[in-house]
């Protein structure tokens, strides 16, 4: 077995088929680099009494605006407890209670209630399970361990996918196509090496790296959604991006996230004479979707011209918040920023893809023998927009579902003895990588001005008509010369653009984080439907 990516949802997986079949396991930069690794919040769970499957479907669907798959929605929501049991079974050490007043309410039942829980914007209770404000490196870093030690898992870090083999792209068959392995870039020596595997499971992440402005971390480029679609892989609702709205805002930080937990525990956000403004868009201020927080954020600054709004925690006792959001309080310390004192500057960013690779409960995809699981695929759970910190829960529900899958199934026939190993022999090496910085800043530039927060139909005919042009000097320099690690990168993000520009133009109305000016109305819920397009 093939997993290609080290975040929550490709170590999970490893782990769950690791004691019944040998495992590969990529990782396209040190192993844990990923978007799982920064995830603060937590995951959310029912955990407690007081709070119900239902009413976390429920909070589920109306963050999803109607766009959600409800069968999807509550197989996800009722292996929720099990996930966590199975988190703290690999030695995940989440926070504790303390006594400290509301997070501490409704804990009756049974070991699982001596956790501390938080609430988060769209939940109507405390549910959220966490690692002090490093919940994904918490869980990442005590997944790493059992993966180094687990004698069927073979961990090869630094390399990307390139390329999926298929059946039919190989030669005549009489079997439906299926795929065969992958081609990967070994980073280190730039070789592309050939790996021949009857499964392969892809939890490469999101496309982040598309936008100039992410609180992703530079791994965020696509891969897997961009092999899955050339491989003959359908897409949906790749237009819902999920923006951030608290990143902060400094000359000198990388974007870096400010968890949507601060506002759970009493922050609050401010223009910079000190007014709120929350309570102007949405009835649940702070606390309201991350869609509507954006765009108010995004509002204000460009009616008024600001680089930035404050988050203000300082009306919470100074204990309290370093004990609950240390790494937060240091990180800021670091720009000479105490959150305990003063506001935090913070500016929106791209955070997180609600659609991906077309997937079923078992996270199959079009192909035989090719899974998606985690940011990459599109399972249905988040609609047109995700409810905090439903993503971790994503990740391990699905790797879970993937593994049982898998394992349920005869062990699949080998893969041919000698797949065609990469082919070099017609490119040389470029001596224009200018071209390939170029285009990627040109690239995530445009798609930040145009196919941002708000968009329009101009906007998007602009972008339409860069991306064209774009890929096709990208498709010609990759036919040319020998591949590297930035232009397969840049290939794959120019492809996951292209995508989200198809979705967002064939969307005509406003609906979740799908924000467009021409059609500022939500269409009737019966017309409006995922979007799907097809290689």
């Amino acid at each position: 077995m093939l997993v290609v990516g080290g975040g929550v949802a490709g170590l999970s997986l490893a782990l769950r088929l690791a004691d019944q079949r040998r495992v590969t396991l990529l990782a396209k930069g040190a192993l844990t680099e990923s978007a799982s690794r920064y995830a603060q919040g937590g995951v959310a769970a029912v955990l407690t009494d007081g709070d119900s499957v239902d009413k976390h479907v429920q909070d589920t669907l109306a963050a999803g605006a109607g766009l959600c798959d409800a069968q999807a929605v509550q197989f996800t929501v009722e292996r929720s407890r099990a996930c966590i049991q199975w988190l703290i079974d690999m030695g995940v050490e989440f926070t504790l209670r303390d006594g400290d007043g509301d997070g501490d309410r409704g804990y009756e039942g049974d070991g699982l209630a001596r956790y501390h829980l938080t609430r988060e914007g769209g939940h109507r209770e405390r549910r959220i399970i966490h690692a002090a404000d490093e919940t994904g490196r918490a869980i990442v870093m005590a997944l790493e361990q059992r993966v180094r030690a687990h004698p069927n898992i073979s961990l090869l870090d630094h390399h990307l996918g390139v390329e999926l083999i298929r059946e039919a792209a190989v030669g005549p068959s009489d079997r439906p196509d299926r795929v065969l392995g992958l081609y990967a870039l070994d980073r280190r020596s730039g070789r592309v090496r050939t790996f021949s595997a009857p499964v392969v499971a892809l939890a490469t992440g999101g496309t982040g790296k598309v936008y100039l402005y992410t609180s992703n971390p530079d791994v965020a480029t696509g891969d897997g959604i961009a092999m899955a679609w050339r491989a003959g892989c359908r897409v949906a609702n790749m237009e819902f991006i999920q923006f951030h709205p608290t990143c902060l805002f400094h000359p000198e930080a990388k974007s870096f996230l400010i968890s949507e937990a601060l506002r759970g525990e009493g922050a609050v956000l401010k223009l910079p004479d000190g007014r709120r403004f929350m309570d102007d868009y949405h009835a649940d201020a702070e606390l309201a979707p991350r869609d509507v927080v954006a765009r108010a954020i995004d509002a204000e600054m460009k009616r008024r011209g600001l680089d930035c709004v404050y988050l203000d925690i300082t009306a919470q006792p100074k204990e309290r918040v370093l004990r609950l959001f240390p790494a937060i309080a240091e990180h800021c310390r670091s720009f000479g920023l105490d959150i305990t004192s003063a506001p935090i500057p913070v500016v929106p960013a791209a955070h997180y893809l609600c659609g991906g690779v077309v997937t079923d409960r078992h996270a199959r995809t079009d192909l035989s023998g090719l899974y998606v699981v985690g940011e990459a695929a599109y399972t249905g759970l988040h609609g047109a927009n995700r409810l905090a910190s439903n993503s971790l829960l994503e990740c391990l529900v699905f790797a879970q579902s993937a593994a049982e899958d898998i394992l349920a199934r005869p062990t699949p026939a080998q893969t041919p003895a000698a797949l065609p190993p990469w082919d070099e022999s017609r490119v040389s090496d470029s001596d224009e990588q200018v071209v390939v910085s170029h285009n990627w800043d040109e690239l995530r530039r445009f798609m930040w001005d145009y196919v941002g927060i708000v968009r329009t139909d101009k906007r998007l005919w602009r972008a339409r008509h860069r991306i064209d042009l774009l890929r096709g000097e990208i498709d010609e320099y990759y036919g040319n010369f020998r591949i590297s690690n930035d232009l397969i990168e840049l290939r794959n993000l120019a492809l996951v653009a292209d995508l989200i520009i198809r979705s967002a133009q064939s969307r005509k109305e406003s609906i979740g984080l799908h924000f467009s000016r021409d059609y500022p109305q939500r269409l009737d819920a019966a017309a409006s439907r995922p979007t799907i397009l097809k290689p």
